[in-house]
């Protein structure tokens, strides 16, 4: 049996043996290296040393954490561009509103549910953007309340209120997006991993479990012969349906 730390990058899932791993710890600011390869996002002390942070994304050839987020973000406040459209459509034709008004259930909110931050300026700006959400959702439904009573007065709620609130809640999103190095730092983790002498960081997106698997289970694959010079793999595993990436070996670029 083998010891496994399992991570995800994106939608894919990878398994590193727990033996080259050091620790597991919260993202941080990176100090920039000049001309360094550019699977290298910076250095940072650990333990009274310096050691470089590899990318994980980068490495596997996918856009960078940051980039995925922006691309979310504008996702995001289009769906609540829509959402203010359809409420608006729905008060004045007096027709059904086929979108949610709990906060929780919209993609915003459920991204907001997920979201764990351990940075106290980025927890002030998430927090604005929580409250000023949940207020958007309920006002809307309570418009839609008031609609079957008073038509006129809903119209006005819709014009003043609503916008006014959207307008914060995007607002909040906005500020989201210009903080997205802490923002994602908030999210991703590192993992300090050894090979052999050489001690580094390997930037992930996030830590999926800790895992007991025997290694005759895991079956070869076409995809482990890489012309990654870094990166090793031996096979793929499955565990609980999903389909796991065995890393067999990291090398860190000069």
């Amino acid at each position: 049996m083998i010891d496994l730390i399992v991570f995800s990058i994106g939608t894919n899932k990878y398994a590193i043996n727990i033996e080259n791993i050091q620790r597991i710890i919260q993202a941080v600011s990176l100090t920039n290296i000049p001309n360094a390869n550019s699977f290298i996002d910076g250095m940072m002390s650990h333990e009274e040393k310096v050691i470089k942070v590899l990318s994980f994304r980068k490495l596997i050839g996918m856009p960078s954490y940051n980039e995925e987020l922006a691309v979310l973000f504008t996702k995001l406040k289009g769906a609540h561009g829509a959402w203010v459209e359809s409420l608006q459509v729905a008060v004045n034709t007096k027709s059904e509103f086929t979108k949610t008004t709990n906060p929780h259930m919209c993609e915003l909110g459920k991204w907001i549910d997920s979201f764990t931050s351990y940075d106290d300026s980025i927890s002030v700006i998430f927090n604005n953007l929580v409250e000023n959400h949940k207020q958007l959702h309920h006002k809307g439904q309570d418009i839609l309340d008031m609609n079957k009573v008073d038509e006129k007065l809903a119209k006005t709620m819709l014009d003043v209120d609503i916008n006014n609130i959207y307008i914060k809640t995007m607002g909040a999103l906005d500020i989201f997006v210009q903080e997205l190095n802490t923002v994602a730092n908030s999210l991703q983790k590192l993992i300090i991993y050894e090979n052999g002498e050489k001690i580094f960081a390997i930037k992930v997106d996030s830590i999926e479990d800790i895992v007991h698997a025997d290694a005759s289970s895991i079956k070869k694959s076409s995809d482990d012969e890489s012309d990654n010079p870094f990166l090793e793999l031996e096979g793929v595993l499955e565990l609980n349906g999903a389909l796991i990436n065995m890393i067999k070996k990291v090398e860190i670029p000069r």
